[in-house]
């Protein structure tokens, strides 16, 4: 029997029996007490976690979820898979601008290209989506984890983004236009999100912006370029004029927090990573949009081009820092950056026609597109034939309360009972050397009365805390509601 259906019956073994036990009180923080779901500080998981991405459980950290075995296949199914849909999707916008721009009609740029590119994309964010929407119905908490976790909250934009991305790389065989109505289904969420997330900057508090800037906060702000550019194809300059306002407004905000690295800002690693190619993204896009406001590549676009083409510059030249990084689906997200400069560089050969911006134009084109490519064979043969692309995902797995190891506690959980699962967490030494003595005692080895009130304090509730009993429930279900059994 696996852990995972060790913790089940456990769990349900306890729900049976104490089921007129009184809730234990909050013992975290008054943002704990907003609901009754463990609200994961931010800082937690700069203290639980390691990496650009934060992904990497450190040594000294324990999970409440079991670490020896595979999770079920949903709770390993990040949200940084949409940076699939973001890859495929402006590739498609890059190869339908190869194919329709005049300065490179040399090159013969076939159609089919485009269409076969968008077909990839949209199977991609058709599977992908209906794939977490699963997560999202039987594993609910886990995605609420993600959502409070600095670096996976920003890619909530990416569904919205990889939609607007086909939208406007569609082939022109399949759709002369786009009409209205998909900017509003693809921007509405978008916007929503930014009124939440835009908000908690503002405000302040635990979740404010020099405390959990990141590189890939910059998805935020490519949703605002990306929507103002599909808002201009459907000739809604208005509304395109906003959101390219309130992008550039955050971009500056959030370009000059990284940039100083504020002594409030939480540490991130030193070594650079491809998540900091994000950095292109948003004057690339913005590059773009402006174009198709104003109907002319015009200073400002010229302005905002040069500053990402700089950036791309001064990351290149450091290649060398991103050798030996372990590959993973975040990867993706970080080559649509590369895409937004090699589409804004074709733009750029059209309103300064040269052998230079044409030059220009083909090498970051030709980059770009080895660039996806390779991530696309590296990510097929992780999937397939290496079959290590999805892990047991530790972002949705960390204590919320920072309980680390010790001599006591150099397991998560211990197994004591047949079918029981006791915690150490928020446990004191006497009650754990008293379950000890009970487990000795008993005869069959089965929960008796007295080892039912180890669970309960002597004021009548249960010992193991709201937060944790509520974490636990997506996971007491897994076996029979997982749809994709663990491997």
């Amino acid at each position: 029997m696996t852990a995972i259906s060790e913790c089940r019956q456990g769990s349900s073994a306890r729900v049976e029996g104490q089921e007129s036990i009184a809730e234990a009180p909050d013992l975290g923080s008054d943002e704990d007490k907003e609901s009754d779901l463990p609200s994961v500080k931010p800082s937690r998981y700069f203290d639980a976690l390691e990496g650009a991405e934060l992904e990497e459980l450190k040594d000294h950290e324990v999970l409440i979820l079991p670490k020896g075995e595979l999770w079920p296949f949903l709770l390993r199914f990040p949200l940084n898979c949409f940076g699939v849909c973001l890859g495929l999707g402006s590739q498609a916008i890059l190869w339908k601008n190869l194919h329709l721009s005049p300065e490179l009609e040399f090159l013969h740029i076939p159609k089919e290209i485009n269409i076969f590119l968008w077909s990839i994309a949209l199977l991609a964010l058709l599977v992908i989506s209906m794939t977490y929407l699963l997560k999202v119905l039987f594993y609910f908490e886990a995605v609420r984890r993600e959502y409070f976790h600095p670096v996976r909250v920003n890619f909530f934009f990416a569904p919205w983004i990889a939609g607007m991305f086909l939208a406007i790389g569609v082939p022109p065989s399949i759709a002369q236009s786009v009409h209205p109505a998909v900017f509003c289904c693809f921007m509405t969420p978008i916007f929503i999100l930014e009124l939440k997330l835009y908000g908690q900057w503002l405000s302040g508090g635990k979740r404010r912006l020099s405390k959990v800037a990141n590189p890939s906060t910059h998805l935020s702000i490519v949703g605002n370029f990306v929507g103002s550019l599909l808002a201009a194809i459907v000739k809604w300059n208005e509304p395109a004029i906003f959101f390219w306002s309130v992008g550039l407004a955050h971009y500056i905000v959030l370009f000059v927090t990284l940039y100083q690295r504020l002594p409030t800002n939480e540490k991130l690693p030193k070594d650079l990573h491809p998540v900091f190619f994000l950095f292109v993204a948003a004057p690339s896009t913005a590059s773009v949009a402006w174009l198709y406001i104003t109907g002319d590549f015009d200073y400002i676009s010229r302005i905002v081009f040069s500053i990402a083409l700089f950036l791309y510059t001064s990351l290149v030249v450091r290649i060398n820092f991103f050798r030996g990084i372990r590959f993973t689906l975040s990867w993706w997200a970080y080559t649509f950056p590369m895409t937004g400069a090699a589409i804004a560089s074709i733009e750029y050969s059209h309103a300064a026609s040269s052998w230079i911006t044409k030059i220009l134009a083909i090498v970051l084109s030709s980059v770009s597109s080895a660039t996806v490519f390779t991530l696309f064979i590296t990510t097929l043969l992780h999937t397939f034939v290496w079959k290590t692309l999805f892990q047991n995902d530790s972002v949705i797995a960390i204590n919320a309360r920072g309980v680390k190891n010790s001599p006591l506690r150099s397991s998560r959980n211990m197994q004591l009972l047949d079918g029981e699962l006791f915690t150490l967490e928020n446990e004191p030494l006497h009650r754990i050397v008293l379950h000890h003595l009970t487990h000795l005692l008993s005869k069959d080895g089965k929960t008796s009365s007295t080892q039912k009130q180890l669970h309960v304090h002597h004021s009548g509730q249960e010992s193991i805390s709201t937060p944790e009993r509520s974490f636990h429930s997506f996971v007491d279900d897994s076996q029979k509601l997982d749809p994709i059994a663990a491997v």
